[in-house]
């Protein structure tokens, strides 16, 4: 199994718990990507997008359409889309990624749970050779086409990792700046996109005892409680992960 894909599985029980938050935050990014490139899906790759991606959180379409109207509304809230870094106890790099519409309170909100969990905030950038930005779609298998010629027909877009998952469904990695050209191909040649994520992946992960772990849980848990934090990646081994990987 590739890197990206194991690491994916391995956060899989760390996704967003609370459903209102989940649609909060999907409700968020509709409304970015409708300022910036409108309200038609058809002419709006990142919308179609998200579409994708609330309709596999099993957010009603009733949901969906009512947030691209509030999008388009003059009066709605024009959010930004902010990253922060810093290290967490013990040495743990911690990136967090936020929508706001108010960059003062969420960088304030985001530098005290750090401080008061025995972290500290750092400038921007300061982690970003420690992370791989990476995108990571679900397609659904075509009965047709074999993994090992899905994999050769993918490689030219910017695809770097195919692996089936436990559903049926096949799992694409690439490198972040290469999201539309995937997008781009699969649409054209009439794969069907289920989901689309964007993780950021360590290169290298630490391994804490469990007294330690649990300082870390605790300023993760805090950070994905903020309403303006949208995910939050670390370099910590999950529990779940095989050491000898």
């Amino acid at each position: 199994m590739g890197r990206a894909f194991e690491y994916r599985k391995a956060r899989k029980l760390k996704r967003w718990g609370n459903m209102s938050k989940t649609f909060t935050r999907i409700g968020k990014e509709i409304t970015i990507a409708v300022k910036a490139s409108g309200p038609d899906p058809a002419n709006n790759p990142r919308l179609r997008t998200l579409i994708q991606n609330a309709r596999s959180e099993n957010m009603p379409k009733d949901t969906i359409e009512r947030a691209i109207k509030k999008a388009t509304d003059k009066d709605a809230k024009d959010y930004k889309e902010l990253t922060y870094e810093g290290y967490g106890p013990h040495g743990i790099a911690i990136f967090v990624e936020a929508a706001t519409d108010n960059n003062t309170r969420t960088v304030a909100n985001v530098r005290s749970i750090f401080t008061k969990h025995g972290g500290s905030l750092g400038t921007q950038g300061s982690l970003t050779f420690l992370f791989d930005h990476k995108v990571v779609l679900k397609i659904a298998a075509k009965p047709d086409v074999e993994l090992e010629d899905l994999e050769l027909e993918l490689i030219d877009c910017g695809v770097e990792e195919v692996e089936p998952d436990d559903e049926g469904n096949i799992i694409l990695t690439g490198a972040f700046e290469d999201s539309a050209n995937i997008q781009n191909y699969l649409e054209e040649n009439g794969y069907e996109i289920l989901s689309t994520e964007f993780v950021r992946i360590p290169n290298d992960l630490k391994v804490l005892p469990p007294d330690q772990r649990e300082s870390i849980e605790k300023i993760l848990e805090k950070l994905e409680e903020d309403d303006d934090v949208t995910q939050v990646f670390h370099n910590m081994k999950e529990e779940d992960e095989d050491p000898a990987e």
